[in-house]
């Protein structure tokens, strides 16, 4: 859909347009010369931010998910800035989206109420059941709270926004009924993902090996170098993030070079070498559409240079959830389940070889595989603790507290995000410190919103991963690659969340875009009649 900005911002009244915009300049100027260079650069950069939003409120979203993972780096070193600012830039974004809705007359909730939204409704239910008798619900609750109904705000303005702007497959369009994202928006909104990842990537490489000093306890490889941790101040969240928009740019690339090399493997409809479909034709052409080339350059390199930093995090448990994505990515890549099998086998066991043979870097074997030694599954308060088992049993020891959190209020837990206010009622007495959460997501909750809130959420993800075989199956395209990376992410987030809680440091602005980037793929396989033999 084509727009003229000038257009949009007067057309509610055109005769003071113009006197209107000269007014504008000329209190900008005047300001300008009142300010520093500095305060002037940020002004003009908040005016165009805010213009832009008003005349595409993805600009708005696109700079809260780049300013939204710098809270806990402004928190820590720049008290001028309000580290919540990214939820300013959210909040402008839902605005102009909502009011653009209201003056055309099209807010509405597309074709009906989806499995994901009703998902996430369940659990926000969930967790304002918890809160019943929770502990420190206004300190530590209500922040949570508005955490996921910003998530399900985020996830339908994504969804609703993408659906209005992106053209609908022509009538006469290829016969075998495939989708294709013709729209600009999603290629911006993949940008803005991706910069922000690289962004943090880059910043992670310089504090491993480039800027030659960090905290003493990031030290790693003999003393010469430090864990990655970009602006999150902490290298396992930071790990995390990264982890889960690397899944999603590599299944992205490889997704859309696997459907353009194979083409349609029913034998129906493909995308000639030119791009233009035709009947019975079977496509071998890498690139289907002008823009192919750009992306597979651009999100090759923001992959590997976001794989990279992912490594430099020294993060076990990321190492472990993109494992676990590369598997999902390959399973989603053929069409075939007999052939998904064969990739994932092949790939566990070349994994395999490469370890057995000792052709994976020594650091990095020993990293993934020494902390096994000291797990315990039994109670650990009479564990001895050491420098070598410390950060494993500390773990645990949460792990063991979140339990007891559980069975003290088996139906609605203490509290969705009061895990720390209830943490010393039931700390092991080596441990009286609370680190937040129980480091794994399902103890975490299952300790905070207990067997109701578990259940909800275990829905949540059960519709999210379905909604998005599903679209793996059945899409063409951008939209298919977009699909198995949305797979692999899924599966990043959940195989991490075993050892983390990844809904930190403003990264469930993340989730909740990618939730709403899936909804709508859902929405456009929904609308188009397949003729795939399964």
């Amino acid at each position: 859909m084509r727009f003229l900005p000038y257009r949009r911002l007067t057309a509610w009244n055109r005769s003071l347009a113009i006197p209107l915009s000269v007014a504008i300049a000329i209190l900008v100027g005047f300001l300008l010369v009142q300010l520093s260079p500095l305060e002037g650069a940020a002004l003009v950069g908040l005016t165009a931010i805010v213009v832009g939003t008003v005349i595409e409120p993805l600009v708005g979203l696109g700079v809260a998910l780049f300013v939204g993972p710098l809270k806990a780096y402004l928190s820590a070193n720049v008290p001028q800035v309000p580290a919540q600012v990214g939820h300013v830039f959210v909040a402008l974004a839902l605005g102009s989206w909502l009011m653009k809705g209201l003056s055309e007359r099209r807010v509405c909730l597309g074709d009906g109420i989806s499995p994901l939204f009703l998902s996430l409704f369940a659990f926000l239910g969930a967790a304002l059941l918890s809160a019943w008798d929770a502990v420190g619900l206004a300190a530590y609750g209500l922040p949570e709270l508005i955490k996921w109904a910003e998530i399900i705000l985020v996830f339908l303005f994504i969804r609703e926004h993408l659906v209005a702007n992106t053209p609908a497959r022509p009538a006469d369009g290829p016969a075998s009924g495939a989708s294709t994202v013709t729209g600009r928006h999603v290629y911006w909104l993949m940008a803005a993902l991706l910069g922000s990842g690289v962004f943090q990537a880059l910043v992670g490489i310089w504090q491993f090996g480039l800027r030659g000093e960090g905290p003493d306890h990031f030290r790693i490889l003999g003393g010469d170098f430090f864990r990655a941790y970009g602006t999150f101040e902490q290298p396992n969240p930071y790990a995390g993030y990264l982890g889960l928009t690397t899944a999603l740019a590599v299944g992205t690339v490889i997704g859309l070079a696997w459907d353009r090399l194979a083409g349609d493997e029913t034998g129906t409809t493909g995308r000639s070498s030119r791009g233009r479909g035709k009947t019975g034709e079977r496509t071998i052409s890498l690139v289907g559409h002008r823009a192919d080339l750009l992306f597979y350059l651009l999100g090759g390199v923001a992959s590997m240079v976001m794989f990279g930093a992912m490594i430099a995090s020294w993060s076990r448990g990321a190492w472990l959830g993109f494992g676990a994505a590369t598997m999902a990515i390959a399973a989603a890549l053929p069409r075939r389940m007999v052939w998904s099998v064969v990739l994932v086998a092949a790939l566990v066991i070349g994994g395999m070889a490469l370890y057995l043979t000792g052709q994976l870097p020594a650091p990095l074997a020993a990293r993934l595989t020494t902390f096994a030694a000291d797990v315990h599954l039994e109670d650990v308060r009479g564990v001895p603790i050491n420098d070598a088992n410390y950060a494993v049993i500390e773990r645990i020891a949460h792990w063991q507290a979140a339990l007891s959190m559980f069975r003290h209020n088996l139906w609605t837990g203490v509290g969705l995000g009061c895990y720390e206010a209830a943490y010393p009622t039931f700390a092991l007495i080596n441990w009286p410190m609370a680190l937040g959460h129980a480091h794994n997501i399902y103890l975490n909750l299952a300790a905070e919103t207990g067997l109701i809130g578990l259940a909800a959420y275990s829905f949540l993800w059960a519709a999210a991963f379905w909604q998005t075989w599903r679209v793996t199956r059945r899409a063409r395209g951008l939209e298919r690659g977009l699909s198995v990376g949305l797979f692999g992410a899924w599966t990043h987030l959940t195989v991490h969340h075993l050892l983390d809680n990844l809904y930190v440091n403003n990264v469930h602005l993340h989730v909740g875009v990618l939730l709403g980037l899936t909804a709508f793929l859902t929405h456009r396989v929904n609308r188009t009649t397949l003729h795939y033999d399964r």
